[in-house]
């Protein structure tokens, strides 16, 4: 029976592991299936990583540019719906691929994607058509990784506001969650999350954004990442900040309503 565990056990931190990085290769529409007109970008990391992405430009304003880092599964495709409402309201949209998603180069790890989103900000920086008023907006894995990116970027300064949806605190706090739900590995969540890197920790990072407000949004509802953690990663946030959170909501879902939609556009007016 204790090698089945310890089997089990190996198992699941992997795909523990597996639950971070879920990347798909095939791209499964374009903007164009949006009725959106969108520009490919193709732009390269500190070590040589070869990225894509999409710019999406604002129709008939400009009123600002929201940088979008998606979750852990599939790539931009799937995950462009979230922001596909955005320019026709006035923001342009730069979404790209972490390393090994979509048509990016690479294998993805955490050290790797830290180096993709700030290759990312010095890319916006330096197009012509992004306005000077930048919000960066990152959904669960992308959330969490905005965080900590932001908090020690190079390029922080462009940054005029920081929106949060369904992020978690830790990467190990997850883990042991995950570990908690199953009986044969309950016993050992704790020293199986310690395999987990720890070297990025977003209840930490989120006390270094300010003065740039930080607005996280989180359903009620989510059962991938718990409602604690928008409320843990709140209460360590300093002012200005907002937490939103949504009656009955579930994992990254926000944006599919269009009464968060509006609330986020008044949001973006207001701060920037």
């Amino acid at each position: 029976m204790r090698w089945l565990i310890f089997l089990l056990a190996f198992l699941f931190i992997n795909s523990c592991t597996g639950v971070f990085f879920h990347p798909q290769s095939h791209l499964l529409k374009t903007p164009a299936h949006n009725n959106l007109a969108y520009q490919d970008i193709y732009f390269e990391t500190a070590d040589g990583i070869r990225l894509h992405g999409w710019w999406l430009p604002a129709q008939n304003e400009n009123l600002g540019t929201i940088v979008f880092l998606h979750g852990n599964a599939e790539n931009i495709s799937t995950h462009i719906n979230s922001v596909a409402w955005l320019p026709a309201n006035g923001y342009n949209v730069f979404l790209f691929d972490y390393r090994g998603y979509g048509l990016s180069q690479g294998q993805p790890d955490l050290d790797g994607l830290h180096q993709d989103i700030e290759a990312a900000l010095s890319w916006i920086r330096q197009y012509q058509h992004a306005s000077p008023k930048i919000i960066l907006f990152g959904q669960s894995l992308g959330a969490s990784l905005a965080v900590t990116s932001l908090a020690d970027s190079a390029h922080r300064e462009i940054i005029q506001a920081l929106i949060i949806d369904s992020g978690f605190t830790r990467y190990r706090d997850i883990a042991r969650e995950k570990l908690a739900k199953f009986w044969l590995t309950w016993p050992l969540q704790w020293p199986l999350s310690l395999l987990i890197n720890n070297r990025y920790q977003p209840l930490e990072a989120i006390t270094r954004i300010n003065p740039i407000p930080v607005l996280i949004i989180h359903g009620t509802a989510d059962q991938i990442v718990p409602v604690q953690h928008a409320k843990r990663l709140h209460t360590a946030a300093k002012a200005p900040k907002q937490l939103w959170l949504l009656p009955n909501g579930k994992h990254i879902q926000s944006m599919n309503n269009p009464a968060i939609r509006q609330r986020l556009l008044d949001y973006l007016r207001h701060i920037t």
